[in-house]
């Protein structure tokens, strides 16, 4: 259960780029989350999912003795979750979620100021969470700026919300 849990069904059991893929199969449900329930229940969920991680990770590492495994990817959910709720609040639409993804993925790869210092200093279970979650307030926060700016000046040319998709 604990496996299923912290590589998200097995998501993040991929021999290259576990956390792109965690990440990809964690935009499925934020999808029909903010279509369906809004905004706040994916913030309050990933909330959530940080919360209860600390304390499996650091059980998980406890047994195995690895730190952040790579196959570990509930860390990669709770910051997409984080960063797609932020940007839905400016507008809850495709542009946005697809932004939110790919500004979550650069900032949990590159690990810039804050987020690396974190990802280096922080042991066990908060530092493997919390670097994924400082990612995901970052990317969630460009995504709603950028989008602002294309709105001010009249440069956004396509959009879809998402509660107008299927």
């Amino acid at each position: 259960m604990q496996k299923i849990f912290l590589t998200f069904f097995y998501s993040g059991c991929t021999p290259k780029a576990s956390g792109t893929f965690g990440t990809i199969a964690a935009l499925i449900p934020a999808f029909f989350i903010l279509k369906y329930l809004g905004s706040s229940t994916l913030i309050l969920l990933s909330l959530l999912i940080f919360l209860i991680s600390i304390r499996i990770i650091d059980d998980y590492e406890k047994t195995t003795g690895i730190h952040d495994d790579k196959h570990i990817v509930i860390d990669e959910v709770a910051g997409v979750f984080l960063a797609c709720a932020i940007a839905a609040n400016t507008s809850n639409s495709l542009l946005n979620f697809i932004m939110a993804f790919i500004f979550f993925r650069l900032f949990d790869i590159t690990k810039p100021s804050i987020i690396g210092k974190i990802d280096k200093k922080v042991k066990g279970g908060l530092g493997v969470m919390l670097d994924d979650m400082i990612a995901g307030l970052f990317a969630g926060l460009l995504s709603a700026v950028i989008y602002g700016i294309l709105i001010k000046f009249n440069l956004l040319f396509w959009d879809k919300k998402l509660i107008d998709l299927f």
